[in-house]
């Protein structure tokens, strides 16, 4: 982020130095402002700029007017005017006797005009006075509101060259150079100032001045929507880069993920196969072996019918023995098993199978209707093995006569106890193979990250608990490991 940081501040940057330069507002008032009958006017400039007879430079200055009355039926005047200090200078509005949008203390006087100073200003609106004829001017007309910008190019110790736009064009692509010639006045004024005043005296309601400015190029006045400005457009390249960017990134992301899961579910495969594999060899390989030695023995001891009637029922427990084992692989393999509800059917065929045609009995309490959580193939084999081996060593070894499976859901934990009440143990008295399957159990308990608790008490029972942590995330994490 820091690093796109700095590139969006070079962007605008750069963006910034290759815009147009812009010249600069010196002075600027939004209004509105009323004037109406208030004598010499009011300063609104403030001290903001000023320029006297010594000034060698050029100024633009722009107002918007909203007439509230009709020169040619109510005779008034109304003004922008210029002041230095108490001294009247250019004023441009309209002069009482023109009757017309005028400057007045000028050094000329108009052609159409009467009071020496008075300069009626040209318009690409012209009034008619006659069919077919029309003059330069236009009156003001109420409601009828016009822009008017004027520059001052000042001349040291003489008069001023004033130019003045009668609602000039400011749209984008407009310049002080392309304007129509027929709303363009020029003529000779002394322009010196220090105060702005906006004046109205005479008849009507007044002019509503507002979108006042002063600045040093007529570009200032171009109105330029803020989508066409530079910053706007920076922003947008910035933005758009942003969004390249951010799209670049997800998309990268997104494939590095699809790489790792892709990763991920090749090491989750060589781990189920190598994991097939041990099973095949340890139990499907170790009961075949068993099956083979024992057909050897009937076969050894085919004249003896007592030793053929044994080796015939062992032969017959571990034919048992390896189609249990064979149906375990099967079930790890099938597709569907990798489900919650899976694994605790399979618990309860497997507890009913071997506890089958013994004295002691089963009792399950298992959910039904679970929510299809899945489960990894590593969680799900190990805890199978760990509850096959708590039913196991119920069975082999508690004496009990009646063995409890229970399994609950409380959030995302999986929650399974083996219960029997059968003779309980001595933990420092174990025997060996307990010690083992003990020892097994918890292997297979960390491996998940779960917990596994066993309580025995000699005479009253064991109980087995085994809580594993069924989240996806939590899964994934042991099974990188």
């Amino acid at each position: 982020m820091f690093r796109a940081a700095i590139f969006l501040a070079l962007v605008i940057g750069a963006m910034a130095a290759c815009s147009p330069a812009r010249a600069t507002i010196l002075w600027q008032e939004s209004g509105p402002i009323l004037a109406h009958e208030d004598g010499e006017g009011t300063d609104i400039l403030h001290g903001a700029a000023r320029r006297d007879s010594s000034a060698s430079d050029t100024l633009y200055f722009k107002f918007h007017v909203n007439p509230l009355s009709d020169a040619s039926l109510e005779p008034y005047s109304a003004g922008f005017q210029l002041f230095e200090g108490t001294n009247e200078n250019l004023g441009v509005g309209n002069s009482l006797k023109a009757w017309a949008y005028s400057a007045f203390n000028t050094s000329e006087m108009g052609s159409n005009n009467q009071v020496a100073g008075d300069m009626d200003l040209h318009s690409a609106s012209p009034e008619s006075y006659e069919p077919g004829r029309y003059l330069s001017y236009e009156l003001p007309r109420r409601g009828i509101e016009r822009t008017i910008v004027f520059k001052v190019q000042y001349i040291p110790g003489g008069d001023d060259l004033v130019t003045v736009w009668m609602n000039p064009n400011l749209n984008p692509g407009a310049t002080e150079d392309n304007q129509v010639t027929n709303l363009i006045t020029h003529f000779k004024a002394g322009a010196s100032f220090d105060q702005i005043r906006l004046r109205h005296h005479g008849n009507g309601d007044g002019w509503v001045f507002s979108n006042m400015a002063v600045a040093s190029s007529f570009d200032d006045f171009i109105i330029i929507p803020f989508w066409e400005t530079w910053w706007f457009r920076a922003l947008v390249a910035a933005a758009l880069l942003i969004w390249v960017g951010g799209t670049v990134r997800f998309f990268e992301r997104r494939k590095y993920q699809l790489r790792l899961q892709r990763a991920e579910q090749e090491r989750t495969l060589e781990r189920e196969r190598a994991r097939i594999a041990q099973d095949l060899h340890d139990d499907l390989g170790s009961s075949l072996t068993r099956l083979t030695l024992l057909s050897g023995l009937v076969k050894a001891d085919k004249d003896n019918p007592e030793q053929v009637e044994a080796h015939a029922n062992k032969l017959s427990a571990a034919a048992d023995q390896t189609v249990r084992a064979l149906e375990e692989i099967v079930w790890a393999v099938r597709p569907g098993s990798d489900t919650l509800q899976s694994l605790l059917d399979y618990i309860a065929h497997f507890a009913n199978e071997l506890f089958d045609g013994n004295t002691t009995h089963c009792r399950l309490d298992l959910p039904h209707d679970l929510p299809p959580l899945p489960l990894l193939p590593d969680m799900r084999h190990n805890i199978f093995l760990i509850v096959k081996e708590a039913l196991t060593n119920a069975l082999k070894h508690s004496g009990a006569s009646e063995v409890l499976v229970q399994a609950k859901i409380s959030g995302r934990t999986l929650e399974i106890v083996v219960r029997d009440d059968g003779k309980g143990f001595d933990p420092k008295s174990l025997a060996e193979g307990w010690r083992n399957g003990m020892g097994n159990m918890r292997r297979r308990t960390d491996a998940m990250g779960a917990k596994l608790e066993m309580q025995s008490v000699p005479g009253k029972g064991t109980t087995v608990t085994l809580s594993v942590n069924l989240d996806k995330e939590a899964q994934i994490a042991k099974g990188n490991k």
